[in-house]
Parts: structure tokens; sequence; C-alpha cells
């Protein structure tokens, strides 16, 4: 059953680009994850805590019925504060819970209605939006990661042709 795939897709695929923002989190200073270009950029620091929020809001509150805490303002607002070590924290408890509340879900569940930022929608719609926004977020960290470090993080790394077609 496609949905079954889907409700383990699901918490894995938020994990894995968690795991990278860590990552990329790890390369970088406290200047450099709080530099913004220009006014009107957002810092890694900030997109780290809109997708905080966002999870937050869209999963837990949305899917999981937990109190909705957000305010949206504050994220972008940001101009530090937080460390490392403090913006790992906050993003791996955000994304333990919504990979909990995803992994308690019965596949009939995916239909149930949700509203969240006052669109009405599916469960299955809801988790959809949350891994297409956090995955554009990732990429842009990823991004900024590698523009400010020059480091190749190897995310992608595989194969493209047979071993014995590889050049050295």
């Amino acid at each position: 059953m496609i949905e079954a795939t889907f409700l383990a897709y699901a918490p894995t695929k938020l994990e894995q680009l968690a795991a990278r923002v860590a990552t990329c989190l790890d390369t970088l200073t406290g200047d450099q994850i709080w530099f913004r270009s220009s006014a009107n950029s957002n810092s890694v620091g900030n997109l780290v805590l809109h997708l905080g929020g966002n999870v937050r809001q869209w999963i837990g509150y949305g899917v999981g019925h937990l109190p909705d805490i957000r305010t949206r303002d504050t994220e972008f607002a940001a101009r530090g504060g937080l460390s490392t070590g403090e913006l790992k924290q906050l993003l791996g408890t955000v994304i333990a819970e919504a990979t909990a509340t995803i992994r308690t879900l019965e596949p009939e569940q995916l239909a149930r209605p949700a509203s969240i930022q006052g669109y009405d929608l599916t469960v299955f719609e809801a988790i959809i939006h949350v891994i297409e926004h956090f995955s554009s977020h990732t990429g842009q960290i990823i991004y900024a990661a590698k523009l400010m470090t020059e480091k190749d993080f190897g995310f992608y790394n595989f194969p493209l042709k047979p071993e014995a077609d590889r050049t050295p």
C-alpha cells in the first residue's frame, strides 16, 4: 500500500535533511551562521529557526494537535543569540517530535482534514508541504555553507558510471 510506504519514507527523509543541516552547522563559525549578505537575506541561523517553526506548526500542531506556539516573525528577526549546539538541539527536538507524530499515523489518517495557517488541507498535504519546504531550505543552507567554507559535503557522492568506466 502506497500510504504505508509514504508514512515510512516521510520521517526518514526529514531525519536525513536535518542531519545535512546539522553537518553544515558544524562546519560554520558562529559569525558565519548568523551572516546575512544583505538586509533582505536570511542567515543560516534564521533558516534553521524558520525550519523549526514550520515543522512544529505544520506537523506538531496541524497533524499532532499540539498547541500552536509559533511566532514566525521572530524566526527572521533574530540576528544571533543561539549557538551551533542550541540550533542543532532545537532542530533535533522538533524533528524527533515530528517524526514520532508521523510514525504513529495509520494510512487512513492521511486523508484526515487539517487547518494550518488558514489553509484547509489533508494530513498528507501537510506532510508533503513540510518535506518540500524543509528540502528547499536545506538546499539553501548547503549552498551557503559551501560558499562560506569551500567544502564539498559529499551528500550526493554516488557512482554515476560503472566502476570499470571511471577514470582516476
